[in-house]
């Protein structure tokens, strides 16, 4: 097992064909001084293609920018053209590239705008931290999309440090003096629970058969709390059924704009997390995992690398605890009692930093940035479970469905099926924020409804009265108050034109307008779209100037919304439209005559 940020154990050989190219890249030829900049930088990091965003990350850390001249000087380190590193640098948002002789930013201040934010006076911070530090060359401000921190708005970071809830006296004394490194977390160097990795153990130890973590699973019906929902086993039997190798990826970029219980589970209690998705790897036959962050989540990157240094110290353990689990588990010995769950050592785990894209929140796009790449969602078919990384068969999954398993494998999945209400199954988490008493991550049965949520969170805020509210971040559309009491699952939004998604719902009253939120979304949106195809890339940025006009013109955004819908290559542009579709259907006295 290994950290992509550390040195490379023979073990994590990569895939053949990564690392592979020009002996000599064409383009400029870079400077000593940039070629020992990029070596001190990155020294200790394995010179794989697939390493392209880490080397960018470690030269930015180090350097504050990325200029043309060491831009040069890291195709060469990896042998790949200089076009293709500078279209990767330029593709996310957190890499500044330099002009030649541009000094860099001694450290970037970020200030969310993104609705939750902005309803919490998200934009006036804005305004007043770049007031306060205007004239100061050595600071950068900027703008930026959630940042996962919606309970606690208005959120900011600066440098790798979050701020939430931000102030501007706050911001700009850190701005100035630091510290600008990631924040402690609740589960910060918790001790070891006993309940930690037990279900885990009860596999290797063969007390638990991969037939009956399946049959479990299924009882269950648990199903990817992500966004899409599809049936956790059949994903699982898909993988399991495709021939080796196999990889495993642990989604941690929610980048959906009022979604942040991904990091509320990591932040205060992330070894369930962990232990599911070495359980998944001994049932599927995961040879090696990838478990990717959003930048935003620095505080959650560095507890993960901690918690992963001392797993693979169990690994070791537990290798000789139960010799029978690991082995070659791609060989099958009738002779054996158990067959090999995992390989010797346990499989490769790489911990991998985002950079600021939304887009790699879907799940191909994702594994495109694993790979070095742009992250540009791939066509269909196939789908990642038969085609994912390098090619391989992928189980892809967010952090909660994870989580739960050891849950099901002790309390069986039946049962906790049975927490459901109103024809639902299990439990779910919802990010609540926007006019709440109480912003936060809550734990409702499935089939919950909006109205039971906000009494959850305390009721309204003071002086607010429900208006409207988002039942599944940006792209799930805006509900009217009068359909409060509809149950906010899968599958239970589609007559109303919207979806649950992520589950994240952000409440808004009468102090509020639809449109307003609406606009928000959808320059989001527009921010945020990869721009490989031209129906979403070309169709946010109209819309976001039709929804400026005093008055809607219906017809065409339907029109838009159509085209978009049928054209977009992923789930960005086919879902855009549903912000403005919501307040066509539901809020038209806020855009007719």
């Amino acid at each position: 097992m290994q950290h992509a940020a550390g040195p490379t154990p023979s073990v994590a050989v990569p895939p053949s064909g990564i690392g592979r190219g020009r002996a000599q890249p064409k383009g400029r030829t870079p400077s000593p001084a940039a070629r020992e900049r990029v070596a001190q930088a990155c020294a200790g990091l394995a010179a794989r293609r697939d390493l392209l965003i880490e080397h960018l990350h470690r030269l930015q850390d180090a350097l504050g920018g990325l200029t043309r001249d060491d831009l040069a000087a890291l195709a060469e380190r990896l042998r790949l053209s200089q076009a293709e590193v500078f279209e990767v640098a330029t593709f996310y948002h957190h890499f500044r590239v330099l002009d030649d002789g541009a000094m860099p930013p001694r450290v970037t201040v970020r200030v969310c705008t993104s609705l939750p934010c902005a309803l919490a006076g998200g934009e006036a911070l804005l305004a007043r931290v770049r007031q306060a530090l205007q004239g100061d060359d050595t600071v950068a401000v900027e703008a930026a999309p959630c940042m996962g921190q919606c309970h606690q708005a208005p959120a900011a970071c600066v440098g790798q440090r979050q701020m939430a809830p931000a102030t501007d006296e706050a911001v700009v004394a850190c701005a100035r003096s630091g510290p600008s490194t990631p924040r402690a977390l609740p589960a910060s160097g918790a001790p070891l629970q006993p309940h930690d990795y037990a279900q885990l153990e009860r596999l290797l130890a063969g007390e638990l058969t991969p037939a009956a973590v399946l049959r479990e699973l299924q009882a269950s019906d648990l199903r990817g709390l992500g966004g899409a929902g599809f049936p956790a086993w059949r994903k699982w039997a898909t993988v399991a059924g495709q021939p080796g190798p196999r990889e495993g990826v642990v989604n941690i970029d929610e980048g959906e704009v009022g979604t942040f219980k991904d990091w509320h589970l990591l932040a205060h209690d992330p070894r369930p997390a962990l232990e599911g998705m070495l359980i998944a790897a001994a049932v599927v036959g995961l040879q090696r995992l990838w478990v990717y962050v959003r930048d935003e989540y620095h505080d959650v990157r560095a507890l993960l690398g901690d918690e992963l240094v001392a797993l693979r110290a169990r690994l070791a353990q537990w290798q000789q605890r139960y010799p029978a689990a690991f082995g070659d588990t791609a060989v099958v010995d009738p002779g054996r009692a158990q067959r090999p769950l995992l390989p010797p050592g346990g499989p490769v785990i790489e911990l991998r930093r985002g950079a600021g894209a939304y887009i790699c929140g879907e799940e191909s796009a994702l594994i495109e940035s694993l790979e070095g790449k742009r992250g540009l969602p791939r066509l269909r078919p196939p789908i990642t479970a038969l085609r994912g990384v390098f090619g391989r068969p992928t189980l892809a999954h967010n952090v909660e469905t994870l989580w739960w398993l050891p849950t099901l494998l002790r309390d069986g999945g039946a049962a906790w099926a049975t927490a459901g209400v109103r024809g639902r199954h299990g439990w779910r988490r919802y990010s609540v924020s926007g006019r709440v008493q109480r912003p936060g991550c809550y734990l409702l049965p499935a089939g919950s409804t909006l109205r039971e949520l906000i009494d959850a969170a305390g009721g309204m805020a003071e002086g607010h009265r429900l208006y409207a509210f988002l039942p599944g971040g940006a792209s799930g559309g805006i509900l009217p108050a009068s359909l409060a009491d509809v149950p906010l699952d899968f599958d239970t939004l589609a007559e109303h034109g919207a979806f649950v998604g992520s589950m994240a719902v952000v409440v808004l009253s009468e102090a509020d307008r639809a449109r307003d939120a609406a606009l928000s979304l959808l320059r989001f949106f527009e921010h945020e779209s990869c721009g490989q195809c031209t129906p979403c890339r070309a169709g946010t940025r109209q819309a976001v100037a039709l929804m400026q006009q005093p008055v809607w013109d219906g017809a065409r955004l339907d029109d838009l919304a159509q085209a978009m819908r049928d054209a977009s290559i992923c789930g960005l542009g086919q879902a855009a439209p549903n912000p403005f579709g919501s307040v066509l259907r539901y809020f038209p006295h806020e855009v007719s005559p």
